[in-house]
């Protein structure tokens, strides 16, 4: 069965979506962009600044799941700007431990609100 994932930890979703779907022990989480839920705003900053906060929403709709970071089996992230890559990734590696998961990404041409980062994750038990 189908079940919405929500928490005020975490931005409302801006459109026709839920923060995150749980199918069975599969959580499928929406992208997440750098927004800080308690001012509704953007996080102050570049890419590390704007990495850290989407990755920090991810683990709040995790953990109203009942899951941590360590449960993440495929990340997903998008980026305004491949140059940002290694800024990126210095800022991801702290939020992941071996076995670490899969994942791709890419640079795309815009990102909602015209964030630097979208990040979404798939995590299982």
């Amino acid at each position: 069965m189908k079940k919405e994932i929500k928490t005020a930890k975490a931005p409302s979703a801006i459109g026709p979506y839920s923060q995150a779907i749980q199918i069975g022990g599969l959580v499928y989480t929406s992208g997440q962009i750098p927004i800080d839920p308690s001012t509704g705003s953007f996080v102050e900053g570049g890419i590390k600044e704007q990495t850290r906060q989407s990755l920090e929403n991810v683990k709040s709709i995790l953990e109203e799941a009942g899951m941590t970071m360590g449960d993440v089996v495929k990340t997903m992230v998008f980026m305004a700007d491949m140059n940002d890559f290694a800024e990126m990734n210095a800022v991801y590696a702290t939020f992941f431990t071996e076995p670490y998961p899969a994942r791709s990404a890419v640079a795309v041409k815009t990102l909602p609100k015209g964030a630097l980062v979208e990040i979404e994750v798939i995590a299982g038990t």
